[in-house]
């Protein structure tokens, strides 16, 4: 069975994603698993990662209580203030449930580049790689060079780069992501999520498009640190579900069976801690 390793779910009358500008319509509503379930359930998806899309406790909350109640939902991505001066203890308390896997603190959209270096995040850090909990980098390109230095100040954080750091496939790009995350994967602890691609490469996205993307993800971290999500609903901006599901399977054909296994379930089971599905108790 796959597993989803990057999906999200929001209910608009939270009110606390602000990214969703005008621009963006097809993502203004709500998504629930009630929403997902079915297209998990043709695609032979088993659950999945619920990945936070909002900077709140309140939103890290809302997730963790949909997990206690969904089957689907096999582990959650949350969200801590990584400066707030009491980081440590909310990180501590956070980790106690078993449901939190990581938190992601949206770097892509923070003005100063270098937030993740800054001392009150760095201390923060070393707090999440005590805890067990993984660091879920959403990054661009220009952010990669600050991954290294995160690196090689905490070489016992368990650190995932989100949608490949968000290579600008629409536009060709591919220098120095390219090398950078080369260079990034060569730690060899390193996990990346083959997601959000799609949504780099526009509408007019096909598979060759996207393969030496995927080809140069592959070969720098492996299928043992790859793992397949689907950045669903973002990724209705220019794809489908069943789609994307599809081209990554053809994108991967060339890998043998427990390699490709891997990608679509195995790494994330592995890395996240994952257990068999829960009966729901609602």
């Amino acid at each position: 069975m796959i597993i989803d390793a990057h999906h999200h779910l929001w209910r608009l009358d939270r009110g606390d994603y602000d990214w969703l500008t005008a621009d963006l319509v097809p993502l203004h509503r709500d998504f629930t698993a009630a929403d997902l379930a079915p297209l998990m359930a043709a695609a032979g998806v088993e659950g999945g990662m619920v990945v936070q899309a909002a900077p709140t406790a309140a939103e890290t909350d809302y997730l963790l209580a949909l997990a206690a109640r969904t089957p689907t939902i096999l582990g959650v991505v949350g969200w801590t203030d990584l400066t707030a001066p009491d980081a440590g203890e909310a990180i501590a308390r956070l980790a106690r449930d078993p449901a939190l896997k990581g938190l992601r603190p949206m770097l892509q959209d923070l003005p100063d580049d270098d937030h993740i270096l800054r001392p009150p995040v760095d201390a923060a850090l070393g707090a999440l790689a005590a805890s067990g909990l993984r660091f879920e980098a959403l990054v661009r390109p220009r952010h990669l060079p600050r991954l290294l230095a995160v690196r090689e100040r905490h070489p016992d954080l368990a650190m995932i780069v989100n949608h490949a750091a968000k290579p600008d496939i629409a536009g060709g790009g591919w220098e120095p992501w390219a090398s950078d995350l080369r260079r990034l994967a060569a730690d060899g602890l390193t996990v990346c999520k083959l997601s959000g691609l799609v949504t780099e490469a526009g509408a007019e996205w096909d598979v060759e498009r996207l393969r030496r993307y995927v080809d140069l993800v592959l070969d720098a971290f492996g299928p043992d640190r790859v793992m397949w999500g689907s950045d669903w609903p973002v990724l209705l901006l220019a794809g489908t579900y069943g789609g994307w599901l599809e081209a990554a399977e053809r994108l991967l054909g060339g890998l043998t069976g427990p390699e490709r296994a891997a990608i679509l379930g195995g790494t994330a089971r592995r890395v996240y801690g994952l257990g068999a599905p829960a009966e729901s108790e609602a």
